[in-house]
């Protein structure tokens, strides 16, 4: 008999074999056809509200009509319902159904870190009653910000420089006050902003051009810049138009609302004051420093203050002033000062910048520019000549979150050559937003690399494409001021940088990675900031905000509703969110911003339905509070 080998087949194995082939193929194509079913139902044919309303956008008509006729935001994802699967519990962040009820509206404009009656508390010497002062656990307010009774949706930029709805910011004293100066002007229902300045009566733009016949500010090498008193921002807001970014700071109340002025033209400002402190920057962020007699005694306290310029400054960064001392000889008699007390305030200006290795630039006309020096070979010889102040030691360059300021040189990096350029040179705008950070480069941020850097560029690149879909077009001026709570390497601002908004970049204060000078080192511009605290700012200040990951970081820190709430402050009404975070902080967030007349929507990750992170993206709802009722 034959053998027969294993190999050779045998009719019922062949149709054994049939069987399972057919088998497999039809569990196979179920699973396809489920799939694309079950895509097919979570991706609408056309956009969709963040509101969770499919449809066309709705024109919001505020110069004719003077109020909001809808919101104008779209989406791409349909809402995603965790609920069933996730069962997350609540912290001790309030109940899921919490409603939050209004501020009275005498908070219409609160700034709970800058306070006044608050300050009044605290010491006056060097005015640090005006520095932050944050309330206590048990003054925090656990209501939400109402906007004046009459609020409109601001101007679009670039007509938001020059006009701003007066019913917005009701304040007329700064029209009086500075009438001649031409600060600002009532005009009907709205304010106007000539662009001018108590030391640039001709305006902004001609004092700009006069500062660019002296440096090169055009020219691509000088992109991030520092007012400190800036009035109403003209200055920073005029530079804009020449690829110049400002951080422009004043403290609350000097002048009423100028900052909230500043940011209402759609100007990038903050609430802030040069006393005890040193400013929330890192070192060696700004090119350029500016002063308009902004009031500031630099000349005092042993130069305290333009020592923290030059922490602040970048190696050949300029500092230029205008104002008293400046030009005594002509002003004099104005500015109510004998001669003789002028001149000895120059004197002493002059002795602190050169104490610096400061190099006097030009004094001519109005203006006086210095440079700061490009390392500190020249500098660490002349302490033999000048013994104050001395070269700090043993101290964070980049540590400015309540740290006391100091009467010491901040020392530059090393060089190896009296031409190099301490810690790095910067590429011209704009080729140094995308160019490898010096920061990256040398190895000084911990775990990333100029590869890993250029990742993030691309992350950040299809992120905001995704953004596109699901909210209403960037190129429209719907947003201009932008604020991103965990900056990182700044990915956000650089993908946004062809739109017509700024971003302020936040980092985390005290975080183990601090990213911040690198993103000034981009030319863009930020701050340091815990976000337990309130913000420098006033309310309604800001179109959109970008929550990736900060909840993560602080859900164990303080209770997040506060956090929600200060959110609520600093945006604007109809203004936009987006949080990226796991389903569980997510479901979470939504629980509190449902009871804060927030809509929202959680959304697919722009990957796809299989990562594990989610978009929330919430409109602030439009809302004003009730007038007060006049006494019969």
């Amino acid at each position: 008999m034959a053998k027969e080998y294993s190999g050779s087949p045998k009719p019922h194995h062949i149709e054994s074999k049939r069987k399972r082939l057919t088998y497999i193929v039809g569990v196979s194509g179920l699973c396809i056809l489920f799939y694309v079913l079950g895509a097919w139902q979570t991706t609408p044919p056309g956009p969709v509200n963040p509101s969770g309303e499919s449809g066309n956008k709705l024109a919001c008509n505020i110069e004719n009509s003077g109020s909001v006729d809808g919101q104008a935001s779209s989406g791409s994802s349909a809402a995603l319902d965790f609920e069933s699967h996730h069962q997350v519990a609540m912290n001790d962040s309030g109940p899921a159904a919490e409603n939050i009820p209004p501020c009275d509206m005498a908070y219409s404009e609160y700034t709970p870190c800058q306070d006044p009656v608050r300050g009044r508390k605290f010491d006056r010497n060097m005015l640090k009653y005006r520095e932050r002062h944050c309330p206590t656990k048990n003054e925090l307010l656990r209501c939400l910000i109402p906007a004046p009774p009459k609020y409109k949706t601001p101007f679009k930029w670039p007509q938001s420089r020059d006009y701003a709805w007066y019913d917005n910011i009701p304040h007329r004293e700064l029209s009086i006050e500075k009438a001649v100066q031409n600060w600002v002007q009532v005009e009907g229902d709205r304010f106007r902003f000539p662009g001018g300045g108590t030391m640039f009566p001709r305006g902004a733009d001609a004092y700009i051009d006069d500062i660019n016949e002296l440096i090169p500010l055009t020219s691509g090498k000088i992109r991030t810049a520092i007012d400190t008193g800036c009035g109403v921002a003209s200055w920073g807001a005029y530079l804009l138009k020449r690829d110049v970014i400002t951080m422009s700071f004043a403290p609350r109340d000097t002048h009423e609302a100028q900052v909230q002025f500043a940011l209402e033209r759609g100007v990038p400002a903050m609430i802030g004051i040069m006393a005890s402190k040193r400013l929330p920057y890192p070192a060696r962020a700004f090119d350029m420093a500016h002063c308009s007699r902004c009031l500031i005694p630099w000349n005092k306290f042993d130069g305290l203050y333009l020592i923290e310029v030059d922490r602040v400054l970048r190696p050949g960064g300029y500092w230029v002033f205008s104002g008293p001392p400046i030009h005594w000889k002509k002003y004099w008699r104005g500015w109510e000062r004998t001669r003789e007390d002028l001149k000895a305030e120059q004197d002493a200006i002059e002795d602190v910048a050169k104490r610096l290795c400061w190099t006097k630039v030009i004094e001519k006309g109005d203006l006086a520019i210095w440079q700061k020096p490009l390392n500190h070979i020249e500098c660490v010889k002349s302490r033999s000549v000048y013994k104050t102040p001395h070269i700090c030691k043993g101290d964070n360059p980049d540590a400015a979150w309540y740290k006391d300021m100091e009467p010491c040189i901040t020392p530059l990096p090393e060089v190896s050559s009296s031409d190099d350029v301490a810690g790095g040179a910067l590429q011209k705008w704009p080729e140094r937003a995308f160019a490898v950070p010096p920061r990256i480069s040398s190895g000084a941020i911990p775990g990333v690399t100029p590869e890993k850097f250029q990742e993030d560029n691309e992350l950040w690149k299809d992120r905001v494409s995704h953004y596109k879909r699901i909210i209403s077009p960037l190129p429209q001026g719907r947003y201009r001021n932008m604020m991103d709570m965990n900056a990182n390497l700044g990915g956000f601002a650089a993908a946004l940088v062809k739109y017509p908004v700024w971003v302020m970049n936040v980092v985390p204060a005290n975080t183990d990675r601090d990213t911040l000078g690198v993103i000034y080192e981009r030319g863009f511009i930020g701050t340091y900031h815990n976000w337990c605290e309130a913000f420098s700012t006033y309310p309604r200040t800001y179109d959109l905000i970008h929550a990736g990951g900060i909840f993560s970081i602080y859900q164990d820190r303080c209770d997040i509703t506060y956090i929600l709430l200060e959110m609520d402050r600093i945006l604007r009404p109809e203004g936009t969110v987006i949080f990226r975070d796991t389903v569980e902080v997510l479901v979470k967030i939504k629980s509190i911003t449902d009871g804060m007349r927030w809509k929202s929507q959680i959304m697919d990750h722009e990957s796809g339905p299989f990562n594990p992170e989610k978009l929330l993206v919430a409109v602030k709802s439009y809302w004003t509070g009730e007038p007060k009722q006049k006494q019969l």
